[in-house]
């Protein structure tokens, strides 16, 4: 009797610690009278006002969560019925042995139609690999209970099911968002005879998180049509909520098949080097790039007509084309970089991986033993590194006298490293999009005109030439640009540490803070004079009370920022700190954080395709392209 109670009481202990409250999720975003909060549901970001001891508004929140979840699963369970229902007179019930076949209901069914799923999106795999041969051998071996889902379920239901999916996560979260700045990527490839926009959202939401969705990929019948691109942006705008509230559009229209990924010249990293030398396609190249300057100084103009101001260039796109017009500047540097190809080339093909670890890294890290023509010059350049600092030992693995660097070449190797390596920090610096990146931008360009400065060379004075030129061309409008002088100073880990005239960077941010900060309103200012009911109460008389706070001006909210000591915590927990102390100051940041200095997942998505897809292979291109690359974009969201 008694071993029975003691098991009766550690259930019921059991079941009280694991008992969860209703407020478990929601992130509470402040408190007021009577236990009035507001939060923020954890799975959608919704806000939500109630009372504490009135949980009625949670509840019936949490409720139509589940009840879309549960409606949505239905109708994926009908969609596989339906779509996947026995052939006539074919029994699907039993199989070789008798082995019975899973039921569309059944679990596992799900699971691996959706890791199928999973791999078309990733892999941009044409829905039709589904019915080949040899893809349903493979998944008769690994289960040979699962039954083989055709193409039209993958392409009608499966994918558009998870696109409105996501399109219902990105509005859900963009209704929290106070502002926000989009980013357009243009991409086009004549070898696919198609063009795509990819248009990407980028917020800062109640928790002071950063998130970035792709909202759309849209095809482009002419890509020369800004007035097109324009309208379609409007309309997705429109569509998801955010007229109104975008602060800046980061557009550089110029991304194409030849310039979207810039790579060290002949360093190809692929194939033989000794063929891109004799290819004789340079002029053709040429020709074409000078084409697309024009096509983009066009689309410029007319971008900067249309939007004005909210209009900025990519800076991480900015920089790169300062390497690539600084490298170029001293052609003699291509020499000794195609016969480091030839070599790198050499080596990976007829060397065991396990000799090149000490040279590369550990073997867990595989991208050097695969190499892409997708890797863009900071990634080739730390590849480079590596060899120039293990020449000798590579060397003495190589049978081949011809693929051997003179010692002239290895100087000038050990110089182009030396003068680049800060600009592929600053590269890797801004690359993500968890962070905040505008605010390294004006740093990154004053450390590199120090470096320029101050570096020595022997060997590659002209490409260090080259370079201050494209910096000064290119990146020096930064250091007066008011956005990135508000952004940089607004950095915890910065403020005006940076600037070598204070009191006129001051002067910007002000007029800039005053742009885009909203006054309280008389509600709000009446809703702060409230006295809590134990200042109203004549029993606490006796207590002396605290002096009334009155609210602070801009100029003073500046000042007490700028006269606290630098901290390298990190810009947006920061801000979510310091936003009672700082209100003005933290709407400014949390407007200005929300503008990437980085390229964008879909950008990357576009220079996969372009650079992996010959025309040879376009015909096994999808033809929902598209709504694979939106996905591909948006896979955390689906997937986190």
């Amino acid at each position: 009797m008694t071993g029975r109670c003691n098991q009766c009481q550690t259930r019921s202990l059991m079941a009280s610690k694991s008992r969860v409250s209703i407020l478990d999720y929601f992130n509470i975003v402040c408190e007021g009278e009577n236990g009035k909060i507001e939060s923020n549901c954890k799975a959608c970001g919704t806000r939500i006002q109630a009372k504490r001891t009135v949980t009625s508004n949670f509840v019936t929140h949490l409720k139509a969560m589940y009840d879309e979840f549960v409606r949505k699963k239905d109708v994926k369970r009908e969609a596989m019925q339906t779509c996947t229902g026995p052939p006539t007179g074919r029994v699907i019930t039993q199989s070789g042995a008798g082995m019975n076949k899973f039921d569309y209901s059944d679990p596992r069914q799900s699971l691996i139609s959706e890791a199928i799923a999973k791999m078309i999106i990733r892999d941009l795999q044409p829905a039709q690999i589904v019915e080949y041969e040899g893809f349903r051998e493979l998944l008769q071996l690994l289960e040979p209970r699962y039954i083989p889902v055709p193409c039209h379920y993958i392409q009608q239901q499966l994918l558009p099911a998870y696109v409105s999916q996501v399109q219902l996560a990105a509005k859900q979260a963009l209704k929290g968002a106070e502002s926000c700045s989009v980013t357009l990527d243009l991409w086009r490839s004549s070898a696919v005879g198609a063009g795509f926009l990819g248009v990407t959202c980028h917020f800062i939401n109640a928790d002071w998180h950063i998130r970035s969705a792709l909202l759309a990929c849209l095809p482009l019948a002419d890509h020369s049509n800004t007035q097109q691109m324009l309208s379609e942006f409007d309309e997705i705008s429109e569509s998801h909520g955010m007229s109104g509230k975008v602060f800046r559009v980061v557009a550089d229209l110029s991304t194409c098949e030849n310039t979207c990924a810039f790579r060290l010249p002949g360093f190809s990293l692929i194939g033989n080097a000794e063929e891109d030398e004799e290819d004789g396609s340079d002029e053709d190249s040429s020709a074409g790039e000078a084409k697309e300057a024009n096509s983009s100084n066009e689309n410029h103009k007319s971008l900067d007509q249309c939007l004005g101001r909210s209009r900025i260039d990519c800076f991480a796109r900015l920089l790169a084309q300062c390497v690539k017009e600084g490298v170029c500047a001293s052609p003699q540097i291509s020499a000794p970089l195609n016969k480091a190809a030839r070599l790198y080339n050499y080596i990976i093909s007829t060397v065991a991986p396990e000799k090149l670890v000490q040279v590369f890294g550990s073997s867990t890290s595989t991208n050097w033993q695969r190499p892409s023509c997708t890797q863009k010059w900071n990634a080739q350049l730390k590849i480079l590194r590596q060899m120039v600092e293990s020449m000798d030992f590579l060397e003495d693995i190589v049978d081949r006298n011809d693929l051997v660097l003179g010692n002239l070449e290895k100087a000038e190797l050990r110089e182009l490293v030396e003068v680049l390596e800060p600009f592929e920090e600053a590269s890797d610096m801004v690359q993500g999009d968890k962070h905040v990146s505008i605010s390294l931008a004006l740093p990154c360009v004053l450390g590199l005109r120090k470096h320029l400065a101050e570096v020595v060379t022997h060997q590659c004075s002209g490409i260090v030439m080259g370079l201050s030129q494209a910096l000064d061309r290119r990146l020096a409008g930064i250091l007066e640009d008011p956005l990135y002088v508000t952004a940089t100073t607004l950095d915890p880990q910065f403020k005006l540490s940076w600037s070598s005239d204070s009191d006129w960077h001051k002067q910007v941010l002000l007029e800039e803070v005053g742009k885009h900060t909203r006054p309280l309103s008389p509600l709000e200012h009446h809703s702060e004079a409230q006295p809590s009911p134990s200042k109203r109460c004549k029993l606490f008389s006796f207590i002396k009370q605290r002096p009334t706070a009155q609210a602070k001006t801009v100029e003073q909210e500046l000042s007490t920022y700028l006269h606290e000591e630098p901290t390298d915590e990190d810009p947006l927990q920061y801000w979510k700190r310091k936003s009672i102390d700082f209100p003005l100051l933290s709407q400014v940041a949390k407007k200005v954080f929300t503008v990437p200095a980085t390229t964008t997942s879909v950008d990357q998505i576009f220079n996969l395709v372009s650079k992996t897809l010959t025309p040879e292979q376009c015909r096994l291109l999808p033809k929902n392209l598209d709504t694979l690359i939106y996905l591909k974009a948006n896979y955390r969201i689906l997937w986190s």
